[in-house]
């Protein structure tokens, strides 16, 4: 499955947006879809290391970005990861899924996917803590992460 391409004005409309709740200046880096969308990661980590919840909108560029490229480096259907309510993706190779619920499941709030996806936080770690619901004998993800 090929990844989600937001428009990159939506993206930095978001981006800037969040940035004024921020009390940041407005973003003036590289303007390529793909610099946008590392932006919008880092951006909303730190609103949540300030203790702002970020908008939406550039929560959702931040999380369905890191889960594209989730799906990219382990392309497959195997294991369905959610991350409610911004976007799930399918992914690692092996047994497909294709009615009902899968049996590999893995949900996580948007924090903590961020988190795990850019390496601040490990998988065991949020599994000890309870950060993850993971179901399923294929649904680690540990091998995967953080995303590159």
């Amino acid at each position: 499955m090929p990844p989600h391409k937001p428009d990159p004005a939506k993206v930095r409309a978001a981006l800037d947006a969040q940035l004024v709740v921020l009390d940041e200046p407005s973003y003036d880096g590289p303007g390529g879809l793909a610099d946008l969308l590392g932006a919008c990661v880092a951006v909303v980590l730190r609103a949540y290391g300030r203790g702002i919840r970020p908008e939406r909108e550039i929560t959702r560029f931040a999380v369905r970005h890191l889960l594209d490229l989730l799906a990219t480096a382990a392309p497959g259907r195997t294991v369905e990861v959610r991350v409610p309510p911004y976007a799930a993706v399918q992914c690692v190779e092996g047994p497909r899924h294709t009615r009902g619920t899968p049996p590999n499941v893995v949900e996580t709030d948007a924090l903590t996917w961020l988190e795990l996806a850019t390496g601040r936080l490990t998988w065991a770690e949020a599994t000890a803590a309870g950060k993850i619901a993971a179901s399923g004998s294929r649904a680690d993800l540990s091998d995967y992460l953080p995303v590159r």
